[in-house]
């Protein structure tokens, strides 16, 4: 196949948990042989890794502009997996993709990763909201204020695809759980860890107690590593077939939820687990102080609601198949390898 019929694909964060699970996702996607794939990383010592595995590495990081421009410019598809609220680093990827369109008068792609987050409220841990998200339901989602978080960044995103420069999907992770076992994990390319749940691990450990953000009466969507990693290659594909398989712009968020459990039971659970190991007090959570909340997580954030319907998704073919049942499942060998990691450092 030639160089000039392949799809030139880009992705940034392709070493984290949820960029390294969509590029090896791709890497065993049926038209794998069609992509031309380079990858941006922070380490030196994994460039000869990544291109064991036939993709091209570039030596950099979201603070370098010019990199993210150039190889934005040079790409038909953008997967942008790392820091949900740089700013500077989306520009620069936009300003590479209208180049791109400048250039060869060819819509490219940016499938960017935003976060339910975005609708966090200041519950702290205290009640559960009864408001729910649908990403079908535009308005709801435009009355957000740009002071949530990734919604700055979301903003800029969907007024590219306003342009006409380029087309924009927007997916909205919840919280995602399980170890990731992707062939990039083996070869010690890839982070197998999620960030909310080993951090509430993680805190309970070193305060020697399972902790819990109020009353922990919260309420958040949840989703299992893999099913994410499905749905974004269920947008690149039918993006890939042309602007109407999909919305994108205003009509392009994708909330990434199966699911819905409340956080305080997170917190149970893994307070019965350390106390079973001998690493916990009480196997009843203890409330976090607002020291501790600081310490540990920056803030309450996990004692916010964030509550969705993730229905555009499945319009397009997602087919999720792991539920809440699998989330509490997964807590065990979570807090097996955080206990694991802790001691080896």
């Amino acid at each position: 196949m030639q160089q000039s019929e392949k799809t030139h694909i880009f992705i940034t964060g392709a070493t984290g948990y949820i960029g390294g699970s969509v590029l090896s996702a791709l890497l065993s996607h049926p038209r794998a042989e069609s992509f031309q794939i380079t990858v941006l990383t922070r380490s030196p010592e994994k460039v000869a890794l990544f291109n064991n595995v036939g993709v091209t590495a570039v030596v950099g990081s979201n603070q370098d502009f010019e990199k993210l421009t150039e190889h934005a410019r040079n790409s038909d598809v953008v997967f942008a997996c790392a820091d949900a609220n740089d700013l500077p680093a989306a520009k620069a990827i936009l300003l590479g993709l209208k180049k791109r369109y400048d250039e060869t008068n060819k819509v490219p792609i940016l499938i960017h990763t935003s976060g339910t987050g975005v609708l966090i409220d200041n519950a702290a841990g205290n009640y559960a909201t009864d408001k729910i998200y649908s990403d079908l339901d535009i308005p709801m989602i435009e009355s957000l204020p740009k002071t949530q978080p990734h919604r700055e960044v979301d903003i800029e995103v969907v007024a590219a695809d306003q342009k006409g420069y380029v087309r924009t999907y927007i997916v909205l992770p919840s919280t995602i759980y399980g170890i990731a076992n992707t062939p990039l994990v083996k070869l010690g390319i890839q982070n197998p860890y999620s960030v909310q749940i080993p951090s509430l691990i993680k805190a309970s450990i070193d305060r020697k107690q399972g902790g819990v953000v109020g009353t922990g009466s919260n309420l958040w969507p949840n989703v299992h590593i893999s099913d994410t990693a499905t749905l974004y290659t269920t947008i690149f594909d039918a993006a890939m077939k042309g602007p109407g398989e999909a919305g994108h712009g205003r009509e392009g968020f994708y909330f990434v939820a199966n699911g819905e459990h409340r956080v305080g039971k997170i917190s149970e659970i893994i307070a019965e687990l350390l106390h079973e190991m001998k690493l916990g007090e009480s196997p009843e959570p203890t409330v976090f102080t607002e020291e501790e909340l600081q310490k540990y997580f920056g803030g309450p954030y996990i004692g916010s609601n964030s509550r969705v319907r993730a229905e555009r998704a499945v319009l397009i073919g997602w087919k999720p198949v792991h539920s809440v049942d699998s989330l509490w499942a997964s807590l065990k060998p979570e807090a097996e390898a955080v206990v694991t990691e802790m001691q080896n450092i």
